[in-house]
């Protein structure tokens, strides 16, 4: 009898536990899903990147094998246009950014692109071959002025539409796996194995480095809209700091404690509200003052990862993801 009791104890426990997984990953769900699920996408390759002209719906997007996509009625439908590469689609165009009609397009192995006409023509900037790294990344600042970075954390400056580039810092950081700018210029960029990152502040000579503060490895970090620091980590770990310090974490976020996939990019639509995406169509979704984490539902079945989330205003968004995945922000419809 008492091993039939020790037994039945021992699937008691099971039981238990079961349940406390399940209910951990009983995250409420959204009330509608304000996401569209564009199907007329002329591509099955990653897209990575979008941006659009100082005309609203005008825009360009961005992904592997030379992938170069254009809008003109704001994101609902997309035409591919052909770039005259040598390199041919070998190219991964990996960001895109327009200050008004100028625009600028980075990618690897080491291109730079540059118009001045809202993309009718683009034309190529030849970079030194003792460039530190691939292009990584490129952000319009002005007339004639932009900033790029590196895979190894070179950042360079033009104000003279890419004919001369200002190195600003001393020293590269080493290969990451993500680099990315707050709107007043500092960046954060995590190594490539995820066990540490680093910061640079405009004025800094070199990258300032930080050991991670969790024992997981991250994934991806970025910059909330008030200046502060937000990280991912595996295991579908976020976490925020307090204040602007780059160290002053407050404690782990897990808003599906059982998921398995990862959280990989996140997205705010204004300073109260974000998204968090992430693989197998995982979408989430917090309102800081409610202090709620909900889970988009609707879009578990899209076949595909999410890997970034980006919002040109309040009611304009796009989430990108692999096998020509493009999900579009459509507020005032539930689009299914």
């Amino acid at each position: 009898m008492s091993r039939l009791l020790k037994l039945f104890k021992q699937i008691a426990l099971l039981v238990a536990i079961a349940l406390f997984t399940f209910g951990c990953s009983d995250v409420p769900s959204t009330e509608s899903n304000p996401w569209q699920v564009l199907s007329n996408i002329p591509t099955e390759e990653s897209l990575l990147d979008i941006g659009f002209t100082g005309n609203p719906d005008h825009g360009w997007m961005v992904g592997n094998k030379a992938t170069l996509l254009e809008t003109y009625d704001g994101g609902d439908t997309w035409e591919a246009k052909e770039l005259q590469l040598e390199e041919g689609d070998k190219v991964d165009l990996l960001s895109v950014s327009f200050y008004g009609e100028e625009g600028w397009i980075v990618g690897e192995p080491s291109i730079l692109l540059h118009t001045n006409d809202g993309g009718k023509d683009w034309s190529r900037i030849a970079l030194s071959k003792k460039l530190p790294g691939e292009p990584y990344s490129i952000t319009a600042l002005g007339e004639n002025t932009a900033e790029m970075t590196t895979d190894v954390g070179a950042i360079y400056k033009t104000t003279d539409g890419g004919k001369n580039w200002e190195a600003l810092v001393e020293e590269a950081v080493g290969v990451s796996r993500n680099i990315s700018r707050s709107e007043d210029g500092k960046y954060v960029a995590v190594s490539a194995r995820g066990n540490f990152y680093s910061t640079w502040t405009p004025g800094d000579k070199a990258w300032q480095p930080h050991e991670r503060n969790t024992s997981r490895r991250v994934q991806n970090m970025g910059f909330t809209p008030d200046g502060r620091v937000w990280l991912l980590a595996r295991g579908g770990q976020i976490q925020f700091t307090e204040s602007e310090d780059f160290e002053s974490w407050l404690e782990p976020e897990y808003p599906e404690f059982s998921a398995s996939w990862g959280l990989l990019d996140i997205g705010y639509r204004n300073e109260d509200e974000l998204w968090v995406a992430g693989g197998g169509g995982n979408l989430l979704c917090r309102s800081q003052s409610e202090g709620i984490w909900k889970k988009d539902r609707a879009v578990e079945e899209v076949p595909g990862n999410f890997y970034e989330v980006k919002f040109m205003n309040p009611e304009k968004g796009f989430i990108l993801g692999d096998r020509g995945t493009v999900l579009k922000y459509k507020p005032s419809a539930d689009a299914a």
